[in-house]
């Protein structure tokens, strides 16, 4: 249903710099079937915008509070934005 489409910002605490927490989110949200993209933030965070189904983005906010097996995560962070039609997923510099 194109209703079901959302949006959201995440940002994520804790060690998840140097930890390959942005090519696990990469695989991740392709899995899921997810568009976006994820970066590096100068505060040590990693910060993303996932779109896609509703049920996909709760799952990949569930995962995000996990991070693959090297990360640490402290803190997960979400908040709806608008749907911008993105397409394929992205890793930032």
């Amino acid at each position: 249903m194109p209703g079901d489409t959302t949006a959201t910002e995440v940002r994520v605490r804790g060690r998840v710099q140097g930890v390959a927490f942005r090519a696990w989110t990469k695989a991740r949200a392709q899995a899921l079937g997810l568009a976006g993209w994820v970066r590096n933030e100068a505060d040590g965070s990693v910060m993303a915008v996932i779109e896609g189904p509703a049920d996909a983005v709760a799952r990949m906010l569930d995962a995000f509070g996990k991070g693959p097996p090297a990360a640490r995560v402290d803190a997960v962070t979400a908040s709806p934005v608008e749907v911008a039609g993105l397409a394929g997923f992205r890793v930032l510099r």
